[in-house]
């Protein structure tokens, strides 16, 4: 590990060694209160917009208006196929196998899509786990899942809470409960990265538990996916769904990620929501009745590709690639979030002022830190936001602070820890 130094010289030695340090410039970076670049520290909300972003748009729009719906066929991508060029992109993103991984819709509807195969009840084998304080959909679509089968959310869903005085939850007691259910645990459900505290999950552990007791395992990979590097197929996990407007930079309300193992390919009498473009593509303009699903998690889709964000998601994955895949992006990230660390920590303020509650091992979190503020947590984001850095404000008193490997510098860290340092000078 590096002996780290809280210096602007220091942070621009790591940067000048930093062989991702080009890639900020493939990025729009918002102006600050001073008109110059901010410090944008909030991709973990909404990721910055890649220059290549408008020009990707802009050729649909020209294939649009020269071609009307023979952009379908003739199109420079055509439509008709356009989801399968994200497909290998998104095996690599999250370890998956091409078969297993389909781009579609939004986040919390491919959640329910997947509850509704993957969450099947009986009057036995019932409960759902969940991480207790999940992100609201989340617990939302679960209620909601659990209500249509005719169960009680508050005897059906588990949630799993801290020890008290802690934070974070530990993997031992994440099996413990799972084998404490036994065999009333129908589906396990968990975020990959909580939203809030910024845990990861040991998601290859956790699915091992899940299976050992007959239960389904999936991941909410929101806040994981582009932020870890994930091994969905070889960790055996059964589902998974991910947005693509966090780390992967794909716009406000971009499209979504699912992924479904492989050994549920040909399962035609899974249930599932069924729609025309799930279909078999051999004979799917037949317009016939009888739904016969494509193999794999494209059998889960409903409608044609949302062409226009897509297209957005289809430059930003090119940029991941680019830099040399999740294992590249990983090996920045934990360096550029222990700096984080360790600047928050040069302020030597006590816990009972300023804590970081994300766990201090890189292994069990992402590039994002949560800090829980104890007092003037709201004038403290106020003041950042004054300094042009740009966080993010959880309620009652969290701000989340994510340094992405792709566009954020070890520059930006240490002046975020130069402004904590201006702020606890004034707040003693």
């Amino acid at each position: 590990m590096t002996s780290f130094q809280n210096t602007p010289a220091f942070a621009a030695g790591l940067d000048a060694q930093d062989p991702l340090r080009l890639f900020r410039q493939r990025f729009h970076i918002p102006p600050g209160p001073s008109g110059q670049e901010s410090i944008y520290l909030c991709g973990n909300s909404l990721g910055l917009q890649p220059k290549a972003a408008r020009a990707a748009v802009e050729q649909e729009f020209q294939d649009w208006e020269r071609l009307g719906v023979e952009g379908h066929f003739h199109g420079t991508s055509p439509w008709m196929h356009y989801h399968e060029t994200l497909t290998d992109g998104s095996a690599r993103l999250v370890g998956a196998r091409p078969v297993e991984v389909v781009v579609m819709n939004n986040l919390t509807t491919n959640l329910h899509l997947l509850l509704i195969s993957f969450y099947r009840p009986t009057a036995t084998r019932y409960k759902v786990l969940m991480e207790g304080g999940a992100f609201p959909s989340d617990q939302y679509a679960l209620e909601s899942q659990v209500k249509l089968h005719g169960y009680a959310p508050d005897d059906a869903i588990v949630e799993l809470v801290p020890r008290p005085g802690e934070h974070t939850l530990r993997t031992e007691d994440i099996e413990a409960r799972i084998q404490e259910l036994g065999d009333s645990l129908a589906t396990i459900i968990l975020g990959g990265v909580n939203y809030y505290t910024g845990q990861a999950f040991d998601m290859a552990a956790i699915t091992r538990a899940g299976h050992a007791v007959g239960a389904m395992v999936g991941f909410d990979l929101a806040h994981a996916a582009g932020n870890l590097e994930l091994y969905l197929h070889d960790w055996d996990v059964d589902f998974a769904c991910w947005c693509t407007y966090k780390y992967l930079n794909s716009g406000p309300g971009g499209t979504s990620g699912v992924y479904v193992h492989e050994r549920f390919a040909n399962c035609p009498d899974l249930p599932r929501l069924a729609g025309w473009w799930g279909h078999d593509p051999s004979d799917r303009f037949q317009m016939k009745k009888g739904f016969r699903p494509m193999p794999g998690a494209a059998g889960w889709q409903l409608s044609n590709a949302q062409i226009f964000p897509m297209a957005i998601h289809r430059a930003a994955l090119a940029i991941v690639d680019e830099a040399g895949g999740m294992a590249a992006l990983r090996r920045k990230s934990e360096q550029l979030t222990a700096y984080l660390e360790f600047v928050i920590g040069d302020l030597h303020l006590p816990a009972s002022t300023l804590e970081i509650i994300t766990p201090a091992d890189p292994a069990a979190r992402g590039c994002q830190l949560s800090v829980l503020v104890h007092r003037q947590g709201r004038e403290l984001f106020d003041f950042l936001a004054s300094q042009g850095i740009v966080a993010d404000w959880r309620e009652p008193n969290v701000i989340r602070l994510a340094p992405v490997p792709l566009y954020n510098s070890f520059a930006d860290v240490q002046q975020v820890g130069a402004a904590l340092a201006s702020w606890a000078a004034g707040a003693r």
